[in-house]
C-alpha cells in the first residue's frame, strides 16, 4: 500500500563489516587470488625441509637474490599447488621434474594451465638438464627474467 502511495520503505541499514559483496571473495595473498589451505601450507614447509638434490643445487644458485636481484621462493603455494621455484614480481615458476613425470603428463598439463591461466609464466627442466647444464638453465631462467617472451616463446626456448 505505501509503495502504491510513492512512499518508498527506507533503505536497510548497511550490511556489517566483513558481509559486504566485495568483502565475501576471496582475498589475494602475495599476487594469488585464493588463500592457500593450511594442509598445502603444511604440505610446502615439508617440501622445504626435504629438498631433493637437485632441487638444493638450483636453489643455491637462486636464493638470496643471487639472480640479478630477483628474489625466489622454494617449495611455495601457488593456489591449490606447490611449485618448485617462484619469481612473484616477475609471476616466473621455475619446476625442476624427474622421471616420475613421464607417468603423470595430464595431472602436470591441468596444473600448467592453472598457472598460466593466474598470470604465471612456467619453465620447465629436468633433472639431468640441470645436473649436466646448469650454466644453460640459468642462462634460460634469466632470459626469461629479462626479456617478455610468450608461453610458446619459452616452450621453444627450454625444448
Amino acid at each position: 500500500m505505501k509503495a502504491e502511495m510513492g512512499i518508498m520503505p527506507p533503505h536497510p541499514d548497511p550490511l556489517p563489516y566483513g558481509e559486504r559483496e566485495a568483502e565475501a571473495q576471496p582475498k589475494r595473498v602475495r599476487g594469488h587470488k585464493m588463500k592457500p589451505q593450511p594442509v598445502t601450507l603444511d604440505r610446502a614447509k615439508n617440501l622445504r625441509k626435504n629438498l631433493t638434490d637437485v632441487e638444493r643445487k638450483l636453489w643455491y644458485l637462486l636464493k638470496n637474490r643471487s639472480l640479478v636481484g630477483h628474489k625466489f621462493r622454494r617449495q611455495h603455494p601457488v593456489g591449490p599447488y606447490i611449485v618448485d621455484f617462484v619469481c612473484l614480481n616477475r609471476k616466473l615458476i621455475i619446476e625442476l621434474d624427474g622421471s616420475q613425470h613421464n607417468e603423470q603428463l595430464a595431472y602436470d598439463a591441468k596444473r600448467a594451465a592453472y598457472l598460466k591461466n593466474n598470470g604465471f609464466r612456467l619453465l620447465r627442466f629436468w633433472n639431468n638438464q640441470v645436473l649436466e647444464n646448469m650454466d644453460g638453465v640459468l642462462t634460460v631462467i634469466l632470459n626469461t627474467l629479462t626479456l617478455s617472451l610468450t608461453g610458446e616463446e619459452l616452450i621453444a626456448v627450454t625444448a
